[in-house]
């Protein structure tokens, strides 16, 4: 399914965020080896996350490109696994908030069992084996997130581990892939405002952000949040709606300065 998500953002952006039938269903069987009919393929899709809506019988809409960003759902999410690779290693705590209007209006926090915990693990994070003990499996835990994230934008502080680590979780148990559209604090941070660098625990000192610890799950989703924040202070009047900002947050300094000078 991970190719039909990219394959139908491209071709909604290139449509103005519309799809007529034709066009949908011609994407959906090129691009998937499902047996369903388009019609469940796109119950599949809204199941994973994925931010399309069928408006009538003939079209059908990307709901971010019409979302203004600030009336958007973000899921802020921070993960720790007890190893790097998502093939040999596992998620041991989650940590999620949900913002919308630049609010804070749901959280998910949880630890997952674990039955091997590296000692250096625990030394950096601060979680220790009986803190994994009677935790909910894996399974559980990433089912509560996948229910928790809806098809709100998966925001992260370096998006492309915590999405690909909590993807390949996710294919591992049978719960397919995941749909939402993503948000790297990082990459926006890095377009909205200077700093010598743009990891966490330097951003966490450099904006002042408040915090229990660093390492933890929710403390550093909670930072990710506020790093969000104070990059949408200055994001550039154009970017209005939601599908705008997620390829401002991906744009190369030409295409800022062509977007800005054709407004």
């Amino acid at each position: 399914m991970q190719k039909v998500f990219e394959v139908l953002t491209t071709a909604f952006r290139k449509h103005d965020g519309v799809l007529n039938k034709e066009q949908y269903e011609t994407l959906v069987r090129r691009h998937t080896t499902l047996l369903e009919d388009p019609d469940t393929v796109l119950i599949l899709l809204q199941a994973s996350g994925y931010p399309i809506t069928q408006a009538n019988e003939d079209e059908y809409r990307l709901e971010t490109y019409f979302t203004p960003h600030h009336e958007q759902k973000y899921c802020v999410i921070d993960i720790e696994t007890n190893g790097s690779k998502p093939g040999t290693s596992q998620v041991i705590e989650i940590g999620a908030l949900m913002i919308q209007n630049g609010k804070v209006i749901d959280r998910y926090e949880t630890f997952v069992e674990c039955a091997f915990l590296p000692e250096y693990i625990s030394k950096i994070t601060g979680i220790e084996p009986q803190d994994l003990i009677g935790a909910p499996s894996r399974k559980s835990a990433l089912i509560g997130l996948r229910h928790f994230m809806g098809d709100a934008v998966f925001v992260a502080h370096n998006a492309n581990f915590d999405y690909g680590f909590l993807n390949a979780s996710f294919e591992r148990f049978g719960l397919g892939n995941i749909g939402n559209l993503r948000l790297c604090t990082i990459e926006l941070a890095k377009r909205t405002f200077e700093s010598e660098r743009y990891g966490l625990a330097y951003l966490i000192d450099f904006l002042e952000i408040e915090t229990a610890t660093h390492h933890r799950a929710f403390s550093d989703a909670v930072c990710a949040a506020k790093v969000m924040e104070k990059s949408l202070e200055t994001l550039p009047e154009y970017v209005k709606s939601t599908d705008e900002l997620l390829c401002f947050s991906c744009s190369s300094k030409k295409e800022r300065r062509l977007k800005k000078e054709s407004r």
